[in-house]
């Protein structure tokens, strides 16, 4: 199964403000273990991620490589891999089709890995611009309660999106995945 994953908040800590270098960018405790689970388990990994920072011109994408690098080393050396990450480097007034909730990333997901449509992907996010984009995409969308996800989790009350699962962290849900064999 392809499992698509937010970046801030969902596998590395996030407060609200920009993390601007590798140096900065620290994950959450059990996260890198969960992805490389989900890996040993057969699951094919992809990252979506709204990186506005670029486009704002508070870092650049040799800085956003170097993050990327250093998350995709820590999953290898916990055994997994991450097959395919994404971005979308644009401000938000840009109005492009790519920053969350616009389908690109998740369009270009779809056409790297040569799919006709996410049916029957799953899509883990702390936003509901994440779950907006899971939904419009066709994947199920999940929430998990780490970055933004339990303010976004008080708010869904009020507009609610259909078939979303909450858990409380990356690592809760690896284990409903792996235990469920999806």
């Amino acid at each position: 199964m392809l499992i698509i994953l937010d970046r801030d908040g969902v596998i590395n800590e996030y407060d609200g403000n920009y993390i601007c270098s590798a140096d900065e960018w620290h994950p959450i405790p059990g996260s890198i273990d969960a992805v490389a689970r989900l890996c040993i388990a057969g699951h094919r990994i992809a990252i979506a991620t709204n990186q506005s920072g670029i486009g704002r011109g508070y870092y650049d994408t040799d800085e956003l490589d170097a993050m990327h690098d250093k998350m995709a080393k820590l999953v290898e050396a916990a055994g997994g891999c991450i097959d395919f990450i994404t971005y979308c480097p644009h401000h938000p007034d840009d109005q492009c089709d790519c920053r969350k909730p616009m389908t690109g990333l998740l369009r270009q997901i779809r056409e790297h890995f040569h799919l006709a449509s996410l049916a029957g992907a799953i899509m883990v996010g702390d936003s509901r611009k994440d779950l907006e984009a899971a939904d419009s995409a066709g994947c199920q969308p999940v929430l998990v309660r780490t970055g933004n996800g339990q303010d976004t989790e008080r708010h869904l009350d009020a507009r609610p999106i259909k078939g979303v699962r909450i858990f409380d962290n990356l690592a809760g849900f690896a284990d409903w995945v792996i235990k469920a064999q999806l």
